[in-house]
């Protein structure tokens, strides 16, 4: 008899571990600070990436909009292979340096703080200019059927010529800067987004908050550039419950629905998060 209950108890016990193994997780944490580096399509000797989320990463599966999100290190002088995805669009954001995006056949320069949206489907690739370009790549699945984008110039624009203001019901503690949007934005910089409906950056002042918050469509990504304090996810309407300490280099995905959030350091200086969102994309036909 007792051998029977220790043996329902064991195999109870396996069945529960494999459900939780097959439940997506509501957010995913990862730092720049111990991220790995892994090949990719545009790594190279003098091209490193290192991915955060997706394509790369250990825990792909949850996410639905979002391809990839990661860092990419150019080396002085070197260069990244050409990439082009015919169901992505791509995001840069440059976190440190000086280089070159090469695109379509010509050649942009960047430097820190810029950003840069590529529609689907155009072959590009960035190389290093005197010494190490750090920038954030991003890529989004776009609908399927989506009409191609002739190649044109690339949407290019610093954050330094981004307003900061207050958006909608958040508190005035944080201040937005709005890069790109969506084709039918009026208040972003750039309005060009498919799956992406918004890139800003967000000013937190000492113990400022953004007030936590969820997006019923939309999956949304932080990256803490600057300061420390605590991140919200998935704690709850108030966002009390899911607090996390978080520093420079920190990132969080966030699905759908999921409470998000930020609360500055109380008494220390300004944090910044570079946040994305993208709509979920629709799913594929049957037949």
């Amino acid at each position: 008899m007792k051998t029977h209950r220790a043996l329902a108890i064991i195999l109870f016990s396996v069945a529960a571990a494999c459900t939780a193994a097959d439940i997506d997780p509501t957010f995913i944490r990862r730092s720049l600070a111990s991220a790995a580096d892994a090949p990719s399509d545009l790594t190279t000797q003098t091209c490193r990436y290192q991915p955060l989320f997706g394509a790369g990463d250990r825990q792909a599966k949850p996410l639905k909009s979002v391809a990839r999100y990661g860092q990419v290190t150019v080396a002085g002088g070197g260069a990244c292979r050409p990439v082009k995805y015919a169901g992505e669009e791509q995001i840069y954001f440059v976190l440190e340096g000086t280089g070159t995006l090469l695109y379509a056949g010509s050649k942009f320069p960047l430097k820190k703080d810029d950003f840069v949206y590529l529609p689907a489907g155009v072959e590009h690739t960035l190389a290093g200019g005197s010494g190490a370009l750090r920038v954030i790549w991003m890529g989004f699945r776009i609908p399927a059927g989506t009409a191609p984008v002739p190649a044109g110039s690339p949407a290019i624009a610093n954050l330094a010529d981004v307003p900061k203001q207050v958006v909608g019901n958040h508190p005035p503690s944080t201040l937005y800067q709005l890069m790109i949007g969506d084709r039918s934005s009026k208040r972003d910089k750039i309005a060009a987004g498919l799956s992406v409906s918004s890139l800003f950056v967000m000013e937190f002042t000492a113990g400022g908050t953004n007030a936590p918050h969820h997006h019923e469509r939309e999956e949304e990504v932080y990256l803490l550039l600057d300061g420390a304090g605590d991140m919200v996810a998935g704690g709850g309407m108030d966002g009390i419950e899911g607090r996390f300490p978080a520093k420079a280099g920190d990132a969080y995905f966030y699905r759908l629905n999921t409470t998000v959030g930020f609360y500055n350091a109380p008494g220390g200086a300004k944090a910044h998060i570079l946040a994305v969102r993208s709509a979920l994309a629709p799913p594929k036909s049957k037949e």
